[in-house]
This record gives structure tokens, sequence and C-alpha cells, in this order.
């Protein structure tokens, strides 16, 4: 679903409570993105009147899947969906000490981040480096549009490993990847329609590791 929505409706649609205060965030979020990507192409311009379903609603839905993450790695963190959206839902929780590390290899992406931890005082950190180069012990790894699972699961092979789990934000073709992805690995995977567009999924996996 990916007609305008707005804030209170958004708020609705989640098992996860949004304070009133990440409502304001958010907006803020929406105001810098707006201005920012007639100069940066962060997202396309048709989706910004779509932004609390498309991006806000499609980002935050993994909260609801998994509320009680405290570390969070958002791989591929572009404009800031879902990390930029977890981080603010994050800092007006109730769990303690929250933080999302956005991980992106672009700098200017990476300045468009950061500018916007640091005006909203945000529980993030932005590491500009490629996803396979890091080492963190988290308790999720996300991503959307960032790479098919084949490829995603390379980047994130380290974070697996350091006892983290899987929710990814997926289109249509989830299941050509995944079946693609069991060639070389062995995983568990659930997966559950989105909130934000029934064709869309989000995918869990699980103890994932190289085929022997």
């Amino acid at each position: 679903m990916t007609e305008a929505m707005t804030p209170e409706t958004f708020r609705e649609r989640l098992v996860f409570h949004v304070k009133h205060e990440a409502i304001d965030d958010l907006s803020a979020f929406l105001d810098h993105l707006t201005a920012q990507n007639e100069v940066m192409n962060l997202v396309g311009p048709a989706t910004i009147p779509h932004f609390w379903s498309r991006h806000v609603l499609d980002s935050a839905q993994l909260l609801d899947r998994q509320p009680d993450a405290r570390l969070w790695a958002d791989l591929g963190a572009g404009a800031g969906f879902p990390g930029l959206v977890l981080a603010i839902l994050l800092k007006h929780s109730d769990l303690p000490d929250p933080r999302i590390y956005l991980i992106d290899s672009l700098a200017k992406r990476c300045r468009f981040l950061q500018s916007l931890v640091d005006d909203l005082k945000l529980p993030a950190t932005v590491i500009n480096d490629r996803a396979e180069n890091i080492d963190l012990k988290v308790d999720v790894i996300t991503a959307r549009a960032f790479a098919p699972f084949p490829k995603l699961f390379q980047f994130a092979e380290r974070f697996f490993k350091n006892g983290a789990e899987g929710w990814f934000l997926k289109g249509e073709n989830v299941e050509s990847e995944l079946a693609e992805a069991g060639k070389h690995w062995r995983f568990e995977v659930d997966q559950y329609e989105s909130l934000s567009d029934p064709r869309g999924r989000v995918v869990h996996i699980r103890r994932l590791k190289r085929a022997r």
C-alpha cells in the first residue's frame, strides 16, 4: 500500500508504540530529505508525497517484528531507510541504550545521514565503509534495496557469525533471490507480508552459513 498517509494513520498501523515526539522528528526528517533530494537524488521524487507509507511505515514495521532489539546495523543505509527511521523510533523508545549503525560506502550519503543524526541527536553511528569490512556485534542487521540475497549474504556473513539475525525488506523477486542464495548458503527463513505494500515481504534470516 503506497497511497498518501498521515502521521496518525501511520501510528495506527503499528503494534510498536510510536510517541508524538518521534512523529516530530520524522517530520523534520521529511523536511530535510525534501530539501536535499533536489541536489542529491536520494530517493525517487515521486515517492516523497508517499513518505509516511512508502518509506516510514515500510521501515518502522521492523520494530513490530523485533521490538526488544537494542543494537542494529543497516547495511547500505542510503537515504536512511530503514536506518534513520529506526534510529528515530529507538531514540523515543524505552529500550536501554539503543544504537543503530548506519553503514554506507558513499561519502555524500554518509554526510547526509550524519547531518540528521547530529540535528536530531539520534542514537546512531554513521560508518563510511563497505559492509563486508565491518566487524560489529549487533542483535539485528537490516537492509532495503541494497543487494540481492546472494550478494547481501556475502556482505552480511561476519554479522551473522557474531550472532546477529537478519530482518530484510524485499520486493516481488524474493523467492528467486532465496532460491539462488540457497545454492551457496544454508539458512533458516520466514517471510511476512509487508505492511506498506502487499507485494513486498519482510524476510527473517537466521543461522546463515556457507554451504559445504
